[in-house]
């Protein structure tokens, strides 16, 4: 697929998707007209590059456990600092908190919906009776 889709499946900008090729967080083939092509995988990779981006991580660390994001797994320990698994770490603990936060206000919506239907429901059912 060209870039132009890759954008649109994935609501990411030309631009971004761009960038992250000179990051080397995607890889794109070249048609031969030299348009970029990507196949199908880019767009989960591209999601999940994006997840990663919204949960904090920097991009040179992001290229670093992409691998693990692979099937089959194939990853490279050369250069995993302990300033690099510490900040690993620190992310890590990061997105568990903000899960557990959207979990809370997930449960506090799906609670006030049910209170606000159950209410108007017993308002409907008492304009019945009238």
């Amino acid at each position: 697929m060209r870039i132009g889709e890759l954008s649109e499946r994935t609501g990411t900008p030309r631009r971004l998707l761009r960038y992250y090729e000179e990051q080397e967080l995607i890889v794109a083939g070249r048609s031969p007209n030299g348009y970029r092509e990507y196949d199908e995988r880019f767009v989960d990779r591209v999601l999940q590059i994006r997840g990663l981006l919204d949960a904090g991580l920097p991009t040179r660390i992001i290229k670093q456990i992409l691998p693990c994001l692979d099937k089959p797994r194939v990853i490279h320990f050369a250069d995993a600092t302990p300033e690099m698994l510490a900040t690993l770490e620190l992310e890590r603990d990061r997105m568990t908190a903000r899960i557990e936060c959207l979990v809370r206000n997930r449960d506090a919506v799906a609670e006030y919906l049910e209170v606000v239907r159950n209410n108007k429901r017993t308002d409907r059912d008492d304009g019945e009776m009238s």
